[in-house]
């Protein structure tokens, strides 16, 4: 008997296209990732840490005009203190305030003194109880005398790198730690001086 002709088995059928409800799914799924993606991010930038930019030359040769550098905000929060040498930014104090700053706008400088520290400005020098401090991360020698003065609790005494260009504590005083955003630690631009930035070598001019 002959053998009749071969018959291929047909392909399965294509899957049905998804239902409308599947995709709005798919969708909505998406977006609640990137909005928990974006609600993080806003999160960090509020609590942990945020990026500055440096307006002026009152941290020179630290800081350059127009550096942008990252600032630790969780210091200030808790309550735990800042280190003599620490960058700071800050808002501007009440009687900067006064004088027409902006209470929304940030200045950075440097803490010199602590709480309970004694500090004095004299024959261009810094000194804190009854030391010379070294370093002082000054520039140049300081063309204005201040002090003695004990930095009171719950504050701290700030002066820019660029001590005779600087609108600092020398004029304005202490600085409540209530007013502290954060601390400098890092430099992320530009590149050829990505680093830490919070307790750089004194006296040392950065190329720009």
């Amino acid at each position: 008997m002959g053998s009749g002709p071969a018959f291929a088995t047909p392909p399965p059928p294509p899957p049905p296209p998804a239902a409308p409800s599947a995709r709005a799914d798919g969708l909505l799924s998406q977006l609640a990732r990137l909005l928990l993606w974006v609600l993080l991010a806003l999160l960090l930038r509020w609590a942990v840490v945020e990026p500055r930019w440096i307006p002026s030359g009152s941290m020179l040769p630290t800081l350059q005009l127009q550096d942008r550098v990252l600032v630790e905000k969780l210091t200030p929060r808790f309550g735990a203190g800042v280190r003599t040498g620490s960058i700071v930014v800050f808002h501007p104090p009440a009687l900067l305030q006064e004088a027409g700053y902006d209470p929304r706008s940030a200045l950075i400088k440097r803490v010199v003194a602590v709480a309970g520290d004694e500090v004095e400005v004299r024959q261009g020098r810094l000194w804190r109880n009854g030391q010379r401090a070294d370093p002082d991360w000054a520039r140049e020698p300081m063309d204005y005398d201040l002090g003695p003065l004990v930095v009171p609790a719950g504050q701290v005494l700030v002066l820019g790198d660029n001590r005779n260009a600087s609108l600092d504590s020398h004029l304005w005083g202490p600085l409540p730690e209530a007013d502290l955003i954060g601390t400098a630690i890092w430099r992320y631009w530009p590149p050829a001086r990505f680093g830490p930035v919070g307790f750089s070598s004194p006296h040392a001019v950065e190329s720009s």
